[in-house]
């Protein structure tokens, strides 16, 4: 894992290497490997903090990538915020129209040149017994990879270097999304989600 340490000297602009160095300045460590695609799910766990953001921000900003989140469309009529957001890679997502979702998202994924999507399947900071599955069912309906993220407060690192391909068989699938995350601790560990999903499907949500 070593041989997948950013340092600043190896980024190209001024911006990324300042980015970097915040992080550095802060005792954060990051790790990365070439994404293995133009497309795929951004997996990050555990997801315990408001800290999180503003670290992981300042990795996309050292990667310089245009990693996109989905969030409700309410969040982007919100005045200066929503240009904000937008701006951030926010895609907005009405959820009232929630028949289909997987799979219009996975057609919007398959039709652009590039498209990372960041997705935390603990679906909050708190507490939660089980991940949400859309991600793997959006994985498994665009045949995308994972690149399994996390931000380990233990040990200070944050690594983006772990690339997943489903098989469709979640136990297997989901066996080995847990020994990338093993050991991993979130600022509160307490508030950790178990790795497992809400639910078993025999195919993908229409």
């Amino acid at each position: 894992m070593t041989n997948y340490r950013l340092e600043p000297a190896q980024l190209p602009t001024r911006r990324q290497r300042l980015a970097l160095r915040v992080l550095h300045l802060f005792g954060w460590k990051m790790m990365y490997r070439p994404l293995p695609g133009p497309r795929g799910i951004l997996v990050v766990y555990p997801h315990t903090s408001n800290w999180d953001f503003p670290i992981g921000l300042f990795s996309k900003w050292a990667v310089d990538l245009p990693f996109l989140w989905l969030g409700k469309d309410s969040l982007f009529r919100i005045p200066v915020l929503g240009k904000w957001f937008l701006a951030l890679g926010g895609q907005p997502v009405d959820r009232s129209a929630a028949s289909g979702m997987i799979r219009a998202q996975a057609a919007r994924m398959n039709a652009a040149p590039w498209y990372w999507l960041t997705i935390t399947p603990e679906g909050t900071r708190g507490y939660r017994p089980h991940w949400k599955s859309g991600f793997y069912h959006l994985a498994m309906e665009a045949q995308v990879p994972l690149c399994l993220v996390y931000l380990d407060y233990a040990n200070r690192i944050l690594s983006m270097a772990d690339h997943v391909w489903l098989t469709g068989d979640q136990e297997r699938d989901m066996a080995a999304i847990r020994a990338v995350y093993e050991g991993i601790q979130g600022k509160h560990p307490e508030n950790a989600a178990p790795i497992v999903l809400s639910e078993r499907r025999e195919s993908p949500r229409n």
